[in-house]
């Protein structure tokens, strides 16, 4: 009779954990959308024959860990016009990004150790894991919506400044 009983709940057990279990594989995870925090402000400055002229003004996010460089923007849906992610990289050397799960396009600056854009990555695909090099030594990367770089008509020797909340 006890043999019965206990073959019983060794049955009633397994039967409870493998049903769990089951359940768990079909339940659906559902995550928040990352939401923007803005960490600072950022401008970009245009730099012409005599004084630079401010171009614009940007709320940013800064990337400057080790986890939120190797985020950035990974899993965004979209990004507001006058934002933009900045990442601080901790050596000025040549620089090298790509869009692995990043799901908007996206324009990157590369910019040197004085705060002057050296290069950019225009229009980059979402989800493009092909490397997006900066060509020349950089500090600071810059991310903003694909194609705000030519409609702002940045170039290489524009600069920006940055300060932190």
């Amino acid at each position: 009779m006890k043999k019965n009983i206990f073959i019983t709940l060794i049955a009633i057990t397994t039967l409870s954990i493998f049903s769990c279990k089951q359940e768990e594989k079909n339940q659906k995870i559902v995550t928040e959308e990352i939401q923007f925090t803005k960490e600072g402000e950022l401008s970009i400055y245009n730099i012409g024959d005599s004084i630079p002229k401010q171009v614009v003004a940007l709320d940013i996010e800064i990337a400057d860990n080790d986890y939120e460089r190797e985020t950035g923007l990974m899993y965004r849906k979209s990004m507001e016009e006058k934002r933009g992610m900045l990442f601080i990289q901790k050596d000025f050397k040549p620089q090298s990004f790509y869009m692995k799960n990043t799901l908007i396009p996206l324009d990157i600056i590369y910019i040197d150790d004085e705060f002057k854009i050296v290069s950019f990555q225009k229009n980059a695909k979402p989800l493009d894991e092909t490397s997006l090099p900066s060509g020349k030594p950089a500090k600071y990367i810059l991310e903003i919506n694909a194609g705000l770089s030519d409609q702002w008509n940045l170039k290489v020797g524009d600069s920006i400044y940055f300060k932190k909340n």
